[in-house]
């Protein structure tokens, strides 16, 4: 006979936790104190963990080792005070800030977050009462968790998805998908596996995250059943049930953990943020390096800058069908001739590259020979599966020999005649066969294992490449597929969206529900890359917000073999320019975001609610977001608007018209909306530094404008301008960077600006001039000096 639950719970203290064993299965349960408020729940079998690894945790890390980290290994956590207590009933593990409760009498999970305001314990979470877990498989196969659901919980996150960015009542797959022209408010799954997301109620916040790489699903509230009450659910279809609990004060804390919890996102060189050409229509022509040529021509013409040009898969084709690592010489007669001329001109190119080899690709044997491919574990030859084109072979990122291959084929072919970087495509490794398996460094894993791990290596693969060619400069690579720890190695996007107005307005959630999942360097292919070419309107409109995004790329395949570039539409190149130009004088600002996102987990770009949770009208449905905690962007995305109406959320200041130096109060107002400038809106405090010089296409000349917003009554704030020499690894040193906090008081008499560095190197500019608002009647003070107007501009000496 069983022992009653009470006596069969055991529990045993560890290192960082406790553990027990689960009184309903043959699982050892593992509770690990990571942190004041970030707990680990993993349930292992009596048979052995399925996959004892994991790529996607790496705390803090710039890297994991390509074979991945020790599942079980939290040598990398910080080690937290916690408390076990005991009793007849349940046991709980608690720190100052988070409290798990577990019942003695069925293993099930409470979790609890103390107040300070209160300074009482509050509910967040618990598992459903009912069928739970499936470890009796009495809910079908897989792993499957059940939790409590309230009516007036929202849900946040989940990676790259398609629709509102509250995820309540929806189902949704984590199965990696190449979904070419998908639905903007439907489709599901994308390209990228992120199976994390946050709660919100009136009260309170929290995340989870399942460190599960095998197709996966969430339901927050489609599927009811009188017999469970509410609940939300997750089902993997293989894997642990091995999750993170992760407590906070507001969303934004939660995004930083988990970003911290999954890896820094790296650094990428300064000229990755700067515009970057490509459309599939050039590398498919025949005649392809006379008409990359023509864009280089044509931006030198129109006066369009450029940093660089992503080069399609086009450039590799045998007839019509494309082969990674090829050169196809009638197009492309001379590639290295083409690479030096762009690169004379400032503009590096980013080739495309795939990890699949159709059948006929001329390496395609050696490959085979070389065992490089995943298998069939039945037939013990490589999987044979659908691919772009034709018929065709995924390699193996977890062969170490793959690896290799992959890296002297990305440094033969590409590196060696100057090309900069790689951009990583189609890597959703659709192989579906349940035979099919990875070489797993030396332990055959099943690949439905292990999807999301693939591009995730192929990433990290062409980003050593690039490190190893280039010692000393940070590598720029691009992914469209990926999973949590991706924002290691690349920058990626919303894959290959629809040219649609909606698609517009829908693509803003996508990529924000990215960001807020820790994947902060995003970005959307502007104007639409499949379907028809955009209107004169839309295209204006999609450069409008596409500016202020982190990854601003205009790329297209359009069905009339049309092609999406700037002077497309000659009669509105002005307005286009000057969006252009815009990009290019926000960089010192977007620049310095993307170093407190590596350094500081801080996202780029985010949902006004994220810096204003306080006020609840900025949770209503909107296409506003955040550009760092400063900026807020209005998008226009409905055809035909000339104006549209703007909510300025609830701060302690107000805010300025960006453009205008208007000042606003909090509040909704109806705003003009033209077709040449962006609407744009800074919070009173806040100091935007921006490249005013003059910049054109064969120039730019370096300098430093900080626009200065002060607050009409008293207050102080800080801003940091970051500075280095833009690509190389010095930054992280003392002579190399510079990084400038500015701080600016004021009160309803006078407005004190002052400024420090740290940091030695040498700056490409010697005066930095400070712009206020044109009708600010108040003193000015900079560094103790009074300034004589609005805008004053100060030698290097006088600014430290």
């Amino acid at each position: 006979m069983k022992p009653s639950a009470s006596e069969y719970i055991e529990i045993e203290s560890f290192g960082q936790g406790v553990q027990f064993k689960n009184p309903v299965s043959d699982h050892t349960v593992k509770i690990y104190v990571l942190g004041e408020k970030l707990f680990r729940v993993i349930f292992v079998p009596e048979e052995g963990l399925q996959l004892d690894k994991t790529w996607l945790t790496a705390p803090g890390m710039e890297d994991i080792p390509a074979a991945g980290r020790e599942r079980l290994d939290v040598s990398s956590f910080a080690k937290t005070a916690f408390t076990v207590k005991d009793n007849n009933e349940n046991f709980s593990i608690e720190t100052t800030g988070l409290k798990a409760v577990v019942s003695k009498n069925n293993g099930l999970f409470s979790w609890y977050e103390y107040s300070r305001k209160t300074q009482e314990w509050t509910m967040l979470a618990k598992d459903r009462n009912t069928q739970a877990y499936n470890w009796d498989r009495k809910l079908g196969s897989g792993i499957q968790h059940y939790m409590e659901r309230s009516p007036n919980e929202a849900f946040y996150g989940f990676g790259e998805k398609t629709g509102m960015l509250n995820k309540k009542g929806e189902k949704l797959q984590m199965r990696n998908l190449d979904a070419m022209g998908y639905d903007p408010l439907k489709t599901d799954p994308l390209y990228k596996h992120v199976p994390f997301f946050m709660v919100k109620n009136p009260d309170h916040v929290y995340g989870m995250f399942y460190d599960n790489t095998s197709t996966c699903s969430f339901d927050m509230g489609k599927e009811l059943d009188q017999y469970h009450g509410l609940f939300r659910s997750f089902q993997a279809e293989g894997g642990e049930l091995d999750y993170y609990f992760i407590g906070g004060e507001a969303l934004s804390d939660i995004t930083k953990t988990f970003s911290w919890l999954t890896g820094k996102t790296f650094f990428g060189p300064k000229w990755s943020l700067g515009y970057s050409g490509s459309t599939m229509t050039y590398t498919d022509a025949d005649n392809a390096q006379e008409q990359l040529q023509q864009f280089l021509d044509d931006c030198r013409r129109y006066d369009i800058p450029c940093d660089s040009f992503q080069l399609s898969s086009g450039y590799t084709s045998i007839g019509d069908k494309r082969y990674v690592f090829n050169w196809n010489k009638e197009k492309f007669p001379d590639p290295q001739k083409l690479v030096e001329s762009f690169k004379e001109a400032g503009i590096r190119f980013s080739a495309n590259i795939k990890p699949a080899m159709l059948i006929d690709h001329p390496k395609y044997q050696e490959a085979k020979e070389k065992e490089l491919f995943l298998k069939n574990k039945e037939t013990n030859e490589e999987e044979i599966v659908q691919f772009w084109d034709e018929k065709g072979a995924y390699l193996d990122f977890t062969n170490p020999s793959t690896q290799q291959w992959w890296k002297s084929q990305v440094t033969e072919q590409l590196l060696s005649i100057g090309i900069t970087s790689t951009w990583n495509d189609n890597n959703e490794f659709e192989a579906w066969h349940p035979s099919v398996i990875a070489h797993g460094f030396g332990n055959p894993l099943p690949l439905s294992l292990i999807r999301p791990v693939q591009p995730l290596l192929m990433m990290k693969a062409s980003f050593e490449a690039q490190s190893e060619y280039h010692p000393g400069e940070r590598p720029y690579v691009i992914s469209r597929s990926g999973a949590p720890g991706m924002q290691r190695y690349a920058q990626t996007w919303t894959g290959d969206n629809y040219t649609s107005w909606e698609s517009l307005k829908y693509n803003l959630r996508t990529g924000l529900g990215l960001s807020i999942s820790g994947i902060y360097n995003i970005g959307h292919d502007v104007g639409g890359f499949a379907g028809q070419a955009p209107s004169r309107e839309l295209f204006l409109r999609w450069i409008q917000q596409g500016i202020f995004h982190p990854r601003f790329t205009i790329h297209s395949w359009n069905e009339d073999k049309s092609v999406n570039v700037p002077w497309m539409y000659p009669d509105i190149i002005e307005s286009v320019r000057f969006l252009m130009k815009e990009r290019v004088r926000f960089i010192p600002y977007l620049y310095s975001l993307l170093y407190l996102a590596s350094e500081k987990y801080e996202p780029l770009i985010k949902p006004t609610f994220f810096s204003f949770e306080n006020d609840e009208n900025t949770f209503k449905d909107t296409d506003s977001y955040m550009l760092g905690n400063d900026l807020l962007v209005y998008p226009v995305t409905e055809e035909g608007a000339r104006s549209i109406k703007c909510y300025l959320p609830e701060n302690d200041a107000g805010w300025y018209h960006f453009y205008t130096g208007e000042y606003y109060s909090p509040g909704s107002y109806e705003e003009p909306a033209p077709l040449d400038q962006p609407i744009l809106f800074a919070q009173a405090g806040s100091v935007i530094p921006r490249n005013e010089g003059k910049i054109t296409f064969d120039k730019m000349e370096e300098n430093r404008t900080l626009h200065c917003f002060p607050a009409k009554k008293e207050q102080e704030s800080t801003a940091v301008l970051f500075e280095d020499d833009g690509h190389s690894t010095s930054y992280k040193t003392e002579s190399g960077h510079c990084k400038w906090k500015i701080t600016m008081k004021s009160s309803d008499k006078e407005i004190q600006v002052t400024t420090g560095a740290e940091g030695e190197f040498p700056l490409p500019y010697r005066t930095i001039t400070f712009a206020f608002p044109v009708g600010e009647k108040r003193k000015i003070f900079i560094n103790d000096s009074l300034a004589e107007g609005p805008v004053v501009t100060l030698k290097e000496e006088e600014l430290c």
